[in-house]
């Protein structure tokens, strides 16, 4: 990326975040986004996130990255089907390269899950509440 280009922290929005837990604690996101998927267990968890940090002209993008959770927790095969520039592609897929999950559990077991996820890029927690689905 160029020294000049504005860089700014970017934060992941996925369908389903409730910002409330955000609003009540002073948690950051991460620690918020987490504390979202608690008691889930259709789906593999998120228990240690990254928020990437992305140049401030891809706010208002939506980019889904495809990948499996492999039954140790781990992201796998990461990639990026929707056309958007290599930087930012790379960027996402390197920031959820080091996200952790507990897997999926089925029959006592855990296993490997393949996973879309909606990335929508913010400039800030204020557009939070305006982008949350609850």
């Amino acid at each position: 990326m160029k020294e000049n280009m504005k860089t700014v922290s970017k934060l992941i929005l996925l369908a389903g975040l409730l910002v409330a837990p955000l609003a009540l604690k002073a948690w950051t996101f991460e620690e918020a986004y987490v504390a979202s998927y608690h008691g889930r267990s259709d789906t593999p968890v998120p228990v240690k996130v990254i928020a990437p940090h992305v140049s401030a002209e891809f706010a208002g993008t939506t980019v889904k990255l495809a990948f499996v959770v492999d039954a140790a927790g781990v992201p796998q095969n990461i990639t990026v089907p929707d056309t958007v520039p290599e930087d930012l592609a790379k960027t996402l897929a390197a920031a959820i390269s080091g996200w952790k999950f507990q897997p999926l559990i089925r029959d006592g077991k855990t296993v490997p899950t393949k996973v879309v996820l909606p990335v929508n890029i913010v400039s800030d927690l204020d557009e939070l509440p305006k982008l949350a689905a609850n």
